[in-house]
């Protein structure tokens, strides 16, 4: 690996199972959830209460029942139109739980304030520092608002994996680093807080985790945050280091693809070189802005040699990559709101077998539910579609601009 790679924490003898969609997804952390000894956390960025969401409060209130330490996290923007609701449900049940950055509101709510966009974009869950969950996967309903074309409606296209093995203890301790860091924020908290320290050879021993059990043969991985103090730059770093190294396929599968300069750069150069690079990006706008921006730059992009293709199902929401024999799977998109602001989480898994069983579901939806863009497509665009792209590229341009990061960007 590139030098920028060396600092990873690796992890060998690991268990991950790729999940396709909600559909997978949800029964795996539910069942979970109901096998739980001790405690579940959870992170999300949207929590919905629709049936899906509602399904698994219903396992999380059983887990309470048995007396189960329960734990979530969800941020104040992504799940504004349900976050009190969600937190009275919490209470009622006996969870604790806390909102990342809940939405001001009043006269605060008219204020530009770019940090109100450093949000808690990462999906995770661990139960038991056992088994954890990392992907790009809301607590949403796969079937919620997405588009039907008369014939039914298809789900949202996304990815999570689920994990055992020593990588688990790194997603604990993010999500307890978070959820301490949103204890010392509180002001109702203090007295907590105090008897804890009072206590604290004993709270320590407490926190003392068995050692991770290891399966043979294992998954090689590491577990890779992005935030706004020590993990700045890590997951762009990442991809920055493995596509430098690709030599044969790169096929990434991004919600919102809105790459800087040196991510469109290792592309490009990759492409030079001889590398097939394939682009799986949303044909279904779910977001026009994000959605037109990208499409301004397909032109280029098709003249550097990349192959790009629209998921024409529904909306795509996958943060997904396959690079020779390494994997990427998480909540990061390649846009300057995840690799700029948002705290993200993503799973990078070096294995052959885990590459090519990602590798092979990005292409079955590419060869059935997708469609390739080409130069002459391009050119078919009228004016107005095109000025509407440019515009969009500006826009967003002007957004990176705002949050005074545009030198990295």
């Amino acid at each position: 690996m590139a030098q920028k790679d060396q600092r990873l924490s690796w992890h060998e003898d690991n268990k991950i199972d790729l999940l396709h969609n909600g559909g997978e997804f949800f029964p795996s952390l539910c069942a979970a959830i109901d096998g739980a000894r001790r405690s579940v956390h959870l992170e999300t960025y949207i929590f919905c209460l629709d049936r899906t969401g509602l399904k698994v409060l219903d396992h999380l209130s059983k887990a309470c029942e048995r007396g189960i330490k329960v734990r979530v996290v969800i941020d104040g923007f992504g799940s504004s139109e349900h976050a009190l609701d969600i937190a009275g449900r919490l209470a009622r049940m006996g969870a604790q739980y806390r909102i990342y950055r809940p939405e001001p509101q009043g006269l605060r709510a008219m204020r530009i304030d770019p940090r109100r966009l450093r949000r808690l974009h990462r999906k995770t869950a661990v139960v038991d520092n056992e088994i954890g969950f990392v992907g790009g996967i809301n607590i949403l309903d796969d079937y919620e608002d997405v588009p039907d074309d008369g014939a039914g409606p298809l789900p949202r296209f996304d990815f999570a994996v689920r994990l055992e093995g020593p990588i688990v203890a790194d997603v604990a301790r993010a999500q307890r680093a978070l959820w301490l860091r949103m204890a010392w924020r509180r002001r109702d908290d203090w007295a907590a807080f105090y008897q804890r320290l009072k206590n604290w050879g004993e709270w320590r021993r407490a926190r003392i985790v068995k050692p991770m059990a290891r399966f043979s043969p294992g998954r090689r991985a590491a577990f890779l945050l992005r935030d706004n103090v020590r993990f700045r730059q890590t997951i762009e770093n990442v991809y920055l280091a493995t596509l430098s190294k690709a030599r044969h396929d790169i096929l990434i599968a991004n919600a919102y693809f809105f790459p800087g300069r040196r991510l469109r750069k290792a592309l490009e150069e990759a492409a030079r070189r001889g590398v097939r690079v394939r682009l799986l990006l949303q044909g279904r706008s779910e977001y026009p802005l994000q959605y037109r921006a990208c499409r301004y730059m397909y032109c280029k992009l098709i003249d550097d040699g990349i192959e790009l293709y629209e998921y024409m199902a529904s909306y795509l929401h996958a943060k997904v990559a396959v690079m020779d024999n390494c994997a990427m799977v998480g909540s990061s998109n390649l846009d300057p709101f995840s690799l700029l602001l948002a705290r993200e989480g993503n799973v990078y898994v070096q294995d052959s077998s885990f590459a090519e069983e990602l590798t092979e579901a990005l292409e079955m939806e590419m060869r059935q539910n997708s469609r390739q863009v080409h130069e002459e497509d391009l050119q078919r665009r009228g004016r107005l579609g095109r000025w509407i792209d440019a515009f969009s590229y500006f826009m967003l341009r002007v957004g990176v601009a705002i949050t005074g990061k545009s030198s990295e960007y």
